[in-house]
């Protein structure tokens, strides 16, 4: 763990009308052969680097995942630029690379995944290190309550109480159905909330801060639930995913 923390560029926020007014697209799904569905999951995933107004991301493929982005681009990080900060009321705040986060233990789960549109991708493999680990390392401070994370696309944000961050089913996760995550899944560090709908597990994950008080998050402040417990929030009654 090092100090250094490079200057983080920010992405352009999309219109709340235009994004939230294109989000049926994800509901008419895809119907195809399992080749094409390949093809189509990789050709999304390309094409959300290339488009300017991140509504690419908002289309369904093959693979039942979609692409979202809050932000018109996202820049890229790998080995060399990536880095993820803790800081906040800890006692030892700190900066990982790449490197360092790939040398801590590492924990595998496999759980669907459930967004709160609707959709659903089951027996996903995820693996990383436990979140409780780095704030373990970072020794929290009495009188802390909560977790606020946030992302190098310089616009989404999340929040955990305390004992939902320390919970051994939430991942600061490297990879995702047993390769290394790619940029158009959040990579090259997310986070993972098993038990919570997809929209707690932020991508392109940059800080994580040991809070007082829960702040809700993006999609939070927009009307979604803090505490967004699958099948428990939302107004939804999905299957939780164990």
């Amino acid at each position: 763990m090092n100090s250094e923390q490079p200057e983080e560029p920010r992405g352009k926020p999309i219109g709340r009308r235009v994004l939230l007014g294109t989000l049926g697209l994800g509901a008419l799904g895809v119907a195809t052969a399992p080749t094409l569905q390949r093809g189509l999951e990789s050709f999304l995933a390309g094409a959300s680097d290339k488009d300017p107004t991140g509504l690419t991301g908002l289309l369904p493929n093959g693979g039942g995942f979609r692409y979202y982005s809050v932000t018109s681009s996202v820049p890229r990080k790998n080995a060399d630029t990536y880095r993820l900060t803790v800081d906040g009321l800890v006692d030892h705040p700190g900066t990982y690379t790449l490197v360092e986060l790939r040398a801590l233990p590492q924990t595998r789960m496999v759980r669907d995944v459930q967004c709160v549109t609707g959709w659903r991708v089951p027996d996903t493999p995820f693996e990383g290190v436990r979140l409780s680990r780095l704030l373990d390392a970072a020794g929290v401070r009495e009188g802390a309550g909560a977790v606020r994370f946030t992302c190098f696309d310089g616009a989404y944000s999340e929040s955990l109480t305390l004992d939902q961050a320390r919970r051994a089913d939430v991942l600061v996760a490297l990879r995702m159905q047993d390769k290394d995550l790619g940029h158009a899944h959040g990579g090259p560090v997310r986070l993972y909330v098993a038990p919570m709908y997809f929209y707690k597990s932020a991508k392109w994950l940059s800080g994580i801060t040991v809070t007082k008080d829960v702040k809700p998050g993006y999609w939070e402040e927009r009307g979604y639930d803090v505490d967004a417990w699958v099948g428990r929030s939302n107004g939804r009654d999905d299957e939780p995913t164990t």
